[in-house]
């Protein structure tokens, strides 16, 4: 659903459950002591909630690319369920897996609707890049930090897209692609 979901509706879904007044947000805050609304841990659990397709999608296309016959041959020499997972599933998944983590990393830098609903725009607290870069549009004379602010965010995305490519091929090695 947070594919495919407006990121404010996802944002305000976080609002009524996990606000200090919401149930889980209410105990969690009275018998854990913790509190994600208008925190930094909050805007942390909204990316993540944000892009978690992202990275799901990424290893269901990774595991669904391993050719089923090894799992049956591996089956039939007596490996457990679990060592096939280990010792075959996830190494030839590495890619997927590792590739899928740096693009929902990198597209959570991003993230603007779930954030700004679930945690406000403090600065020093929740403030992310695109929210700096709002403020600095709403702000009289701000465009020269928009500019930068948007230059930066190019830049780490262009990174980001960069690691991506070369953790894929190495853990492409490593898998023995």
């Amino acid at each position: 659903m947070p594919l495919v979901l407006p990121p404010v509706v996802v944002g305000y879904l976080l609002l009524l459950t996990l606000g200090t007044r919401a149930p889980v947000g209410s105990w969690l805050l009275s018998h854990l002591g913790i509190r994600f609304v208008f925190s930094w841990t909050g805007a942390a659990l909204a990316s993540g909630i944000i892009t978690f397709p992202l990275q799901v999608r990424a290893i269901r296309f990774a595991m669904e690319a391993i050719d089923t016959r090894l799992h049956q041959a591996a089956e039939t020499l007596g490996a457990s369920r679990l060592d096939r997972l280990l010792n075959l599933t996830l190494p030839l998944a590495l890619p997927g897996i590792v590739a899928g983590a740096i693009t929902a990393f990198a597209a959570s830098l991003g993230e603007f609707g779930a954030i700004i609903t679930f945690v406000s725009n403090i600065p020093g607290e929740t403030r992310t890049l695109p929210l700096a870069i709002y403020a600095a549009l709403q702000t009289p004379g701000g465009e020269a930090e928009a500019a930068r602010l948007s230059t930066l965010s190019i830049v780490l995305a262009i990174a980001g897209l960069i690691l991506a490519e070369i953790a894929t091929h190495r853990a492409a090695r490593l898998a023995g692609r």
